[in-house]
């Protein structure tokens, strides 16, 4: 029988003004999506087109550019020093054996005398052992070099060591140092 709000018992003006500003309250807007919210960042990351001109975005990719270049340079003088500070500290590293062959250094062969017919020359056949780098099977292979005898002092089957030198013929490059074993 009360069925309008003045009729109803314990209702006032106050308490329909509550429930009515209440109302809005309780609905909540719906929740962005993940791209709506990637959207809306990416759009406040970007300027307007029409804002900037050409020349401006020039000259802030200049200024981007020295920026990085300076950030470049000190990362690489900081790298430059502490590689400094390492070699420094540690001792110095002698290598572990010389070089097969430098500047400045010939190289030094020994081999056996194969022929003594020329004069002042003698032709040394030189063995070589290796292993396959793949397969580690040993190979034995010789080469033969001609080299200047001044005094004609080897002979066939003498053990000799002979080192590199200026070309003395067209197949002369070797001298005779010394003879290391006579023949028997």
């Amino acid at each position: 029988m009360a069925e309008t709000p003045e009729e109803t018992p314990g209702t006032t003006d106050a308490t329909e003004a509550a429930a009515t500003e209440e109302a809005p309250k309780e609905t909540k807007p719906a929740a962005k999506t993940r791209r709506e919210r990637l959207e809306e960042r990416r759009a406040a990351r970007r300027k307007p087109r029409g804002q900037t001109s050409p020349e401006e975005r020039a000259a802030e990719r200049a200024a981007k550019r020295e920026h990085t270049a300076a950030e470049r340079r000190r990362y690489r003088a900081r790298l430059k020093t502490k590689r400094a500070e390492r070699r420094e500290s540690q001792p110095a590293a002698e290598p572990d054996h010389a070089p097969e062959h430098g500047p400045g250094r010939a190289k030094v062969r020994q081999g056996i005398v194969v022929s003594d017919k020329a004069d002042k020359t003698i032709t040394v056949r030189i063995d070589v052992v290796k292993r396959h780098q793949r397969y580690h099977k040993i190979m034995r292979t010789s080469i033969k070099l001609h080299a200047h005898d001044e005094r004609n002092d080897a002979g066939t089957g003498d053990t000799v060591r002979i080192q590199e030198c200026r070309p003395m013929s067209r197949s002369k490059r070797w001298r005779l140092i010394e003879v290391v074993e006579r023949a028997k």
